[in-house]
């Protein structure tokens, strides 16, 4: 050890110059003949000891199930829906075990499209009940996906269009 040297907490000499890779090989337990050749770092030693995976294939493979886009998007929109479900004489309680049932039982055939007719709420005092409801179950509905009211010829704002995921 030089005069002007001290060891610091790591054990490494102050106010000599040290190398990062010295300092890495230290840390690690190598030695310098066998820092500089291929071997698994210990990431990749972690992650296989963990069994992880990669979160982003699986997002990009999800989304291309669950999402329509382009001209199947466009063919699936202007088709017939697969299951048509009327609820429009339920109670709001009444139509939400009803649209339970018909999702997973929907889900379960794979269905890509339904259509709900759930009324205009003419005769409801004060607002629309059941399209209340249908919207709310629709956002809380892990596999409903994009939906909307039909065109005019299938019932306007008394029915609701949806995609599922």
């Amino acid at each position: 050890m030089d005069a002007g040297s001290k060891p610091n907490r790591a054990g490494l000499l102050m106010g000599k110059k040290t190398d990062f890779g010295d300092i890495l090989a230290k840390w690690e337990g190598t030695s310098e003949e066998n820092r500089h050749t291929p071997a698994k770092g210990a990431l990749e030693e972690w992650l296989e000891k963990n069994k992880t995976f990669d979160k982003d294939a699986v997002a990009e493979a999800k989304a291309e199930r669950t999402h329509y886009s382009g001209e199947n998007r466009r063919r699936l929109l202007h088709s017939k829906p697969d299951d048509i479900l009327d609820i429009h004489s339920l109670t709001g309680e009444e139509a939400w075990v009803t649209l339970e049932h018909f999702f997973t039982n929907a889900k379960d055939k794979g269905y890509k499209k339904l259509r709900i007719i759930h009324g205009k709420g003419n005769r409801s005092q004060g607002k629309t009940v059941l399209t209340h409801v249908v919207r709310k179950y629709i956002e809380k509905c892990r596999f409903a996906g994009e939906s909307g009211f039909e065109k005019a010829n299938h019932g306007g704002t008394g029915a609701t269009w949806v995609l599922l995921k």
